[in-house]
C-alpha cells in the first residue's frame, strides 16, 4: 500500500514508522516546519521551552520497548516535592503524584519525534524506501485520485501559498485534532459516519506562557523564586508551571512554563495575547513569590491541548473507504495514549 499520513506529531509519526516497517510505502504531511505535535519545545536566545507536553509516562509494555530504541534522548526528571499555600490555608501547587517516574526527551521534548521520524526524514540514511516526509504542507481537501478512482489525491498549500496535489494514495491516515480531522472531511464531503464517530469527544484548549530569567543567574544571587520545579496548581487560572532548566540536557538560564486550566482558557480562547500574558504572570506571581519582570515573556496558544472527554478506543478505521482517525484523543491526553494510538492504527491496516 501507499498511505499518506496527515499530522507530524506522536500518533503520526509511529503509525508511519510502523507501517514503513512492515513493508508500504508512506508519505507523511505536517503543517509545521517540523515534528512534534504538542511534544514541541520553543527555541528561543535563552533556551527552549516544552510549551506542550512537559513530561510523559510509561505504563504500556510496547511503548516501553520502543523507548529503547531512543536511550541516549530519554532521561528521568526528578520533581521536587511541593505544596504551595495561599494567605488562608488554600493550597495553590503540590507536586505531580510521585507514584511513577516522569520522562522526558533531550534537549527538548520535540526529540523523541524527531528521532522516530529520521527514516522517513532521511530514508537513504537508514536503508528504507517508499517514505517521504513534507514540512510546512497543509492538507485541505480529499478526494478520489484524477488517475485511479480506486485510490486518493490529496490537496494541499505549501509555505508559500502555493497549491500541491499529491495522488496515488491507498488508504489515508488523520493524525490530527479530533475537530481537524472533522472539519476537512466536511471540507472533503467524505465519510458522514466517521465525523459522526468524532462526536462524544471533547478537547480543551490550553493558554501557555513562558517566561526567563537570565539575571538570575548572576554571581553571588543565591536563591532565586520557588525552591521546587514544577507543580500542578488549584488557582483558577493556572494549572501548571515547571522550571525549564531543571529538565536533564536543558540550557542553565532560569525559564519557567506555565500553562492555564483548561477552565481558565475556554473563557479567554479568544482575548488578546497581551492581556493573557499579563493575567499569568499575576498568576505566576502568586504561586511562586517571582515578581520581577521577565526578561522574557510570550504566550502561546493551543487550541486542542487537553482531552476531556477521549473516544475510547484507539483509532477510527474504515477499511472498505481506506480512511482511517488516530491521536491522543482517542485514549487520553498522555503521550503514551497518542503512541498507542498510532501504533493501533498501523497495525489495524497491516
Amino acid at each position: 500500500m501507499h498511505v499518506a499520513v496527515v499530522g507530524g506529531g506522536m500518533a503520526g509519526i509511529v503509525c508511519a514508522r510502523t507501517l514503513l516497517q512492515a513493508g508500504h510505502r508512506v508519505t507523511v504531511l505536517e503543517k509545521s516546519r517540523g515534528f512534534g505535535g504538542r511534544m514541541s519545545t520553543r527555541r528561543t536566545e535563552f533556551g527552549g521551552f516544552d510549551h506542550g507536553s512537559q513530561y510523559f509516562t510509561v505504563r504500556d509494555a510496547r511503548f516501553a520497548k520502543a523507548l529503547l530504541t531512543a536511550q541516549p534522548i530519554v532521561r528521568a526528571w526528578s520533581v521536587s516535592t511541593v505544596r504551595v499555600l495561599d494567605e488562608l490555608g488554600h493550597v495553590l501547587a503540590s507536586a505531580p503524584p510521585p507514584t511513577e517516574p516522569h520522562f522526558v526527551a533531550t534537549p527538548g521534548m520535540n526529540a523523541l519525534v524527531t528521532h522516530w521520524a529520521q527514516p522517513l526524514l532521511k530514508p537513504e540514511l537508514h536503508g528504507v524506501s517508499g517514505a517521504r516526509a513534507l514540512t510546512e504542507t497543509r492538507v485541505t481537501h480529499i478526494e478520489r485520485d484524477a488517475l485511479n478512482s480506486a485510490q486518493w489525491q490529496l490537496r494541499a498549500e505549501d509555505s508559500a501559498g502555493g497549491q500541491v496535489v499529491l495522488g496515488g494514495f491507498d488508504r489515508v491516515v488523520l493524525a490530527q485534532p479530533h475537530l481537524q480531522a472533522h472539519d476537512l472531511l466536511l471540507a472533503s464531503g467524505h465519510a458522514p459516519h466517521l465525523r459522526q464517530a468524532l462526536a462524544p469527544v471533547q478537547v480543551a484548549p490550553c493558554w501557555t506562557l513562558m517566561v526567563a530569567y537570565p539575571n538570575a543567574m548572576q554571581p553571588g544571587l543565591s536563591h532565586f523564586g520557588p525552591q521546587w520545579n514544577a507543580a500542578r496548581s488549584t488557582h483558577h487560572r493556572i494549572s501548571w508551571l515547571a522550571r525549564e532548566n531543571s529538565k536533564p540536557g536543558r540550557e542553565r538560564v532560569e525559564r519557567w512554563t506555565i500553562q492555564a486550566s483548561p477552565a481558565w482558557s475556554i473563557r479567554h480562547l479568544e482575548d488578546d495575547a497581551e492581556r493573557v500574558k499579563a493575567k499569568l504572570l499575576k498568576g505566576f506571581a502568586e504561586i511562586t513569590g517571582i515578581r520581577v519582570t521577565p526578561a522574557h515573556a510570550v504566550v502561546h496558544r493551543w487550541r486542542f491541548a487537553q482531552t476531556q472527554q477521549p473516544l475510547g478506543r484507539p483509532f477510527i478505521y474504515d477499511d472498505e473507504l481506506g480512511i482511517g482517525l488516530c491521536g491522543d484523543w482517542c485514549l487520553g491526553h498522555r503521550v503514551e495514549d497518542a503512541f498507542v494510538s498510532g501504533l493501533e492504527m498501523a497495525l489495524a491496516m497491516v
